[in-house]
């Protein structure tokens, strides 16, 4: 289902719109960008909350991801 939103421009922009009519697809150039802006946002704000979740995290010693890769290696 959908629903219709309504926003208001220029006299002007709405007349150059009108112009373009029969060359650009208003509502669904409108709704991409709608589209795109809000994935920009969900996207921006998953980073924020990873890097907070990254920043929460126990800080380790110098050489402790190399010292896990040798253990692991060593055990098999």
């Amino acid at each position: 289902m959908s629903v219709t939103i309504s926003f208001r421009v220029p006299k002007e922009l709405k007349e150059k719109m009108d112009q373009l009519r029969s060359y650009i697809n208003w509502s669904e150039e409108l709704r991409k960008f709608v589209e795109m802006r809000i994935k920009e946002f969900e996207q921006k704000r998953a980073i924020e909350d990873l890097e907070n979740i990254i920043k929460s995290l126990p800080k380790t010693s110098s050489g402790t991801a190399a010292r896990y890769v040798r253990e692991d290696r060593d055990s098999g």
